[in-house]
């Protein structure tokens, strides 16, 4: 991946940690990024077109495949993708069930949109780290992380939309009045506590996205490096521990995607809760 006929493992890492960013450059515009340097000049508004394009493609390819599960669904003899399709439906309606205890029924649906959505997107963190880099490269196209869960910008891109349904949701439910008061007497209800009630409270509200979103980032960016390591190891090494390493990341990947529903969920219950 590098030029020259030699790759060095700094650059390897780099290489496949670094996105496909398009923004604009100080000194060359509005262009793509051919270095990890450039994509930093190119400050906060540069976007990932990696991240962007396989998380809209696993969308996608969720609904896809829940929409063919629905038109093919049958009352006699279900089918593979109905049986899983409807394994999945039972499971997150019995996990919505048990965390959320208001009025709601977008919430079930929003719970099986995160949960499948993740899991797609982490899934692809099975796939063999050089094959689509190498693959991009032949294209033209000089880096591409095919993860979307790899980049902090797309956990704290599903957690705010979270947070921003927490807000709607309190201020809906119990009105502004009323949210407001949750903040200034919890936990002491006490006038003199207020401020700080109020500060213990803001600060619990805000963490909660990013404990969602960096929850999520943490461990899927540190499988992946992992599985970069890996790749920089003898021929025969890399097949004695990638593919455990591969085996036990599967559990991983979908319990992450279940924490982060069913934190998800949780903080929507409290949301609509009167205290």
């Amino acid at each position: 991946m590098a030029a020259g006929n030699e790759v060095s493992p700094a650059y390897y890492i780099q290489h496949h940690l670094q996105n496909l960013t398009f923004g604009k450059h100080p000194e060359n515009g509005w262009s793509l990024a051919h270095s990890a340097e450039e994509a930093r000049e190119m400050g906060f508004w540069a976007i990932h077109l990696d991240t962007m394009g396989w998380s809209i493609a696993m969308g996608l390819l969720f609904i896809w495949l829940f929409r063919k599960a629905g038109k093919v669904a049958t009352t006699g003899v279900p089918g593979t993708l109905q049986n899983i399709v409807e394994m999945v439906f039972e499971f997150i309606e019995n996990t919505t069930r048990a965390t959320f205890h208001g009025n709601n029924s977008k919430i079930a649906p929003l719970a099986l949109t995160l949960f499948v959505w993740i899991l797609f997107m982490n899934t692809l963190k099975i796939l063999p780290v050089d094959y689509f880099p190498e693959l991009f490269k032949r294209l033209g196209v000089d880096y591409m992380k095919i993860v979307p869960t790899t980049d902090p910008n797309a956990t704290l891109g599903m957690a705010f939309g979270v947070f921003c349904l927490i807000i709607y949701y309190s201020i809906k439910i119990k009105g502004v009045g009323g949210f407001a008061k949750e903040l200034s007497f919890t936990p002491f209800n006490h006038w003199a506590l207020i401020p700080f009630n109020l500060l213990l409270e803001i600060v619990a509200l805000l963490v909660k996205p990013f404990s969602l979103a960096m929850r999520l980032f943490g461990n899927m960016f540190a499988g992946e490096v992992i599985f970069i390591l890996i790749a920089l190891l003898p021929f025969w090494a890399i097949w004695l521990l990638d593919v455990p390493w591969a085996i036990f990341h599967i559990l991983i990947i979908v319990l992450q995607a279940f924490i982060f529903t069913v934190l998800s969920v949780v903080y929507l219950s409290a949301a609509h809760e009167h205290h």
